[in-house]
């Protein structure tokens, strides 16, 4: 047993939102310092045996003892590694008033509709909220293009299905330092592409909010595009101004993918920070209808620290 290892020892009621309740004598859990307050004790109870529904719990008495712990620092880690314990690194640009995203395109303009101090007028004394207003067009900051944004008859952000922008297994294609500003197909061969969000990473935001972002950046060829539509891609992103060449007036990359439904992110940060892959990702953009292109909180995330595969006892540290 190791010197500093304590128990709680204690009886409670538990009351259930839908009626009913359990109680507990003499129920033992690890606990991580010298001593547990009851709301804190209330959770362990709740989390450790997994209940749902719960209105109410009372700790009628509660002890600590010396004990051995029941569960090892690995098993404490994985059950205590839930979903809301997933890193997540955040890949969006941030929208701020005035700024521009895309050379020729209005700037988000960010007012307050109703301020604190009118709000004040509504309410008790103590009581005071912000209501803002922004006025801006879809492709703004980091942003998603759906079908209608290409094609009169394609799916709009009401539209799109959720499984091709949320909880997308995640791979990030590294082309960062390339001589051509052309990416063409041949870096995405080495890559499974199927059913994955593939992220292509050369470092253009570095330009962010600079002249230079807006000339000679990098783009995808239009085989490129052809090749992940035809590999099966679930979306396709950038960390560039634009995923086609804004040279000339065609745009073969956004037809070829959106003609297929295949979402674009443009405009996308710090993929440098973000894993090769072993990541999901997300953007999901408003569900508004009749528009196709809307900004997003793209995002990455993690894996928990450790592998839950061999999971966790139904009551971990109980008894």
């Amino acid at each position: 047993m190791n010197a500093g290892d304590k128990r709680v020892s204690c009886d409670f009621e538990v009351e259930f939102a839908n009626g009913g309740g359990i109680q507990g004598q003499g129920f033992r859990l690890d606990i991580d310092g010298d001593d547990i307050d009851d709301v804190t004790l209330a959770e362990y109870i709740i989390r450790d045996l997994r209940l749902l529904m719960v209105s109410e719990v009372r700790i009628r008495s509660k002890s600590i003892i010396v004990e051995s712990h029941k569960r090892s620092p690995i098993e404490r880690t994985r059950f205590s590694d839930d979903e809301s314990h997933r890193a997540s690194i955040d890949l969006s640009h941030t929208i701020a008033d005035g700024m521009v995203t895309y050379a020729g395109l209005p700037s988000p303009m960010i007012f307050p509709h109703r301020s604190r101090m009118e709000s004040r007028a509504h309410y008790t004394r103590g009581t005071e909220f912000q209501i803002d207003r922004i006025d801006m067009v879809g492709n703004t900051g980091t942003y998603i293009d759906v079908p209608f944004h290409r094609y009169h008859d394609g799916d709009d952000l009401a539209e799109a299905p959720l499984s091709r922008l949320t909880n997308l297994p995640g791979v990030v294609v590294r082309v960062s330092g390339a001589m051509e500003r052309a990416i063409d197909w041949h870096h995405f061969a080495p890559v499974d592409c199927r059913g994955r969000a593939i992220l292509v990473h050369t470092g253009w935001d570095e330009h962010w909010g600079t002249d230079d972002y807006f000339s000679r950046h990098p783009y995808l060829t239009e085989r490129a595009a052809e090749y992940l539509r035809d590999q099966g891609a679930a979306l396709v992103g950038i960390d560039s101004l634009n995923i086609d060449d804004t040279d000339g007036g065609t745009r073969p990359v956004h037809s070829a993918l959106l003609e297929a439904g295949i979402p674009i992110v443009e405009h996308l940060c710090n993929l440098e920070a973000a894993p090769t892959e072993d990541f999901d990702f997300t953007a999901a953009p408003l569900k508004v209808e009749s528009m196709g292109s809307f900004p997003v909180r793209a995002h990455a995330i993690l894996p928990p620290r450790v592998s839950r595969t061999h999971g966790a006892a139904s009551r971990p540290g109980a008894g």
